[in-house]
């Protein structure tokens, strides 16, 4: 089987950690770079940069990389096989749809749009599309959340009793975009929907959700907390917002307590950051191998060499997680429990 021929549209930092993902799948080339003001002609991305990831350099070969600014030239490329999307929210219906009706494979950042209408639009392109459409939900793939997953499917230490899930942050000060909540959704939209959605990837799809939180630099949720309705009967809640006093970072948690373990995480403490605490047992550390991004970006890649569409994430998940947030917000506005529909 062939190569894929990768083109990431948007060199900001997701586009940055793509590409230094690419690299690492071996059955990925990068065949071509697409951003209407940041087209490096020298290949150097290095000065790129947000709150996860590494500071390794970055600079492409550009004799081996097409360059372009204009995303029309990637669509009327047959060699490009696969279209990897990392563009501002407000972009992403108009893009993977274009890019859909190419024939194109699609990957696209999240969330998949501002609003749960224009997601089902993309949704609706894809299912008659001949590529495959994937929303990179990376939480899915990274190696400590896999763990747990696996465990709450399992029941490897019982049955779930409570889920806490944390994700919080100063405000991201390397994009305009996100400080302009009508198009990002503010953190609500861009930062917790990761842990929105991996709530419904363990638990299911909320029956209701209940929601407090506040806007204070976007226009848009800043920060929010909610307890969700599983049909497991588990105590599951969630915290996101980015706007801590700046200097704070950023930090990623959680606490899955089980009928006969605790697992927690926290980034914060580093190479000891899982921790399990079993029955019987001598607290010890977990570790994992891995990374999320090339996991996500693996998956897409070999799906599309076998001919199959992608499992571990759909673009039905990308719409729900989208339509849960929206309910989250309501929830905020009216002080209510929202139900969800199935």
């Amino acid at each position: 089987m062939k190569d894929i021929n990768v083109a990431v549209v948007g060199l900001g930092f997701m586009g940055a950690t793509h590409i230094k993902a690419y690299r690492k799948v071996p059955a990925a080339r990068l065949a071509a770079i697409c951003d209407a003001a940041r087209l490096p002609v020298d290949g150097d991305l290095s000065r790129i940069s947000g709150n996860v990831g590494t500071a390794e350099p970055l600079k492409l070969d550009m004799t081996q990389v097409k360059a372009t600014k204009n995303f029309n030239d990637l669509l009327a490329d047959p060699a490009i096989d696969l279209i990897d999307l990392c563009v501002p929210t407000s972009a992403h219906p108009k893009l993977s749809i274009a890019a859909l009706k190419a024939g194109k494979h699609v990957v696209c950042e999240k969330p998949l749009a501002r609003t749960s209408a224009l997601a089902r639009d993309i949704v609706t392109a894809a299912a008659s599309a001949k590529g495959f459409f994937m929303p990179a939900m990376c939480l899915r793939f990274v190696p400590e959340w896999a763990w747990v997953k696996k465990a709450i499917a399992q029941q490897t230490y019982g049955r779930v009793l409570a889920a806490r899930f944390r994700r919080v942050a100063e405000p991201p000060g390397w994009s305009k975009d996100f400080m302009d909540g009508a198009k990002s959704g503010g953190a609500l939209l861009d930062l917790h929907i990761h842990d929105t959605d991996f709530v419904q990837f363990c638990f299911g799809r909320p029956r209701a959700v209940y929601s407090t939180g506040f806007s204070a630099l976007s226009g848009a949720v800043d920060h929010v907390v909610t307890q969700y309705t599983v049909a497991s009967g588990a105590c599951v809640t969630a915290e996101g917002g980015w706007a801590m006093t700046p200097g704070f970072g950023f930090n990623m948690a959680y606490t899955v307590l089980f009928e006969n373990a605790t697992a927690d995480y926290d980034l914060a403490r580093g190479a000891d950051a899982l921790k399990l605490f079993e029955k019987g047992q001598k607290p010890r550390v977990i570790t994992t191998e891995g990374d999320g991004y090339i996991g996500e970006l693996s998956h897409m890649v070999e799906s599309i060499r076998a001919n199959k569409p992608p499992t571990i994430v759909t673009g039905r998940d990308g719409l729900s997680a989208v339509e849960i947030c929206e309910a989250e917000e309501k929830s905020i506005q009216t002080g209510q429990i929202v139900p969800l529909g199935t």
